[in-house]
């Protein structure tokens, strides 16, 4: 079936789902009757609450962690979430990090030590495990895998070039993907934020960056969800990187 708005039957695992972007889509999914596997690093609270939530609304939901700049947690987070709740159908690389570095202006700002470890929080861990969720989706000849770039991958952005190259690194991995897993019922995407509300990521006051957004607001994390939601339910949706930006970058 084309268009999918019943997900009972489906296992979401969304990574750095304790942050704005990521909490918005476990819930948008779980409204669909998705089962939910919580991914979050130091956010224990929030990812109670959140599996709380989510199980009120009807759904399974587990919390589990891992610290996804490490390949090692990777592959216990995979082991895990088989082990609890089964293998995902669906997955959400939304884990990110700027090591709390944003605007950069001179190359020397960041170390190679620095970049390589964003480059594996960003890109390499998200590759591992979208490696270790695809054979099983390949088996049952239906998986949603979605990356969580961000408009820096397309513009260079504002944070430094450590955090840009390694969300543009995400759209080769989306394209190569894309072109390998078509035939096997398995769509691959990405959504590309810019400045949204409630999110790590913001670099800067709330007004000045509202002032750069052509339609004058920062985003919120239910618009993110709802282009998430969107790219899971329509199998007709692939090999895309969606600016979901207020019109920041012209694509």
């Amino acid at each position: 079936m084309a268009l999918v708005t019943d997900l009972s039957s489906h296992l979401a695992l969304v990574t750095g789902a304790t942050g704005g972007i990521g909490k918005a889509t476990c819930l948008s999914l779980a409204r669909l009757g998705c089962s939910i596997a919580v991914h979050y690093n130091s956010a224990t609270s929030t990812a109670t609450s959140l599996v709380g939530q989510l199980k009120s609304l009807g759904v399974k939901a587990h919390a589990f962690q891992a610290d996804l700049s490490s390949y090692e947690d990777t592959r216990k987070l995979h082991a895990a979430v088989v082990k609890e709740l089964g293998h995902p159908t669906i997955l959400f690389n939304n884990a990110g990090l700027t090591l709390g570095k944003s605007g950069v202006k001179d190359i020397s700002e960041i170390s190679v030590e620095d970049f390589e470890k964003t480059w594996r929080a960003n890109c390499g861990t998200a590759f591992l495990l979208t490696q270790l969720c695809l054979p099983d989706m390949v088996e049952k000849g239906w998986g949603r895998v979605i990356f969580c770039s961000s408009v820096a991958g397309f513009t260079g952005g504002v944070v430094g070039p450590h955090y840009a190259s390694s969300k543009s690194a995400l759209h080769g991995l989306v394209h190569w993907l894309a072109g390998a897993y078509a035939k096997k019922g398995i769509t691959v995407n990405g959504v590309a934020p810019a400045l949204i509300e409630e999110t790590k990521m913001l670099p800067g006051a709330s007004a000045e960056l509202s002032a750069k957004i052509p339609i004058g607001r920062l985003g919120k994390p239910e618009e993110i969800a709802e282009t998430v939601v969107w790219m899971v339910k329509t199998g007709y949706v692939h090999n895309k990187i969606i600016a979901v930006d207020g019109g920041l970058f012209i694509q």
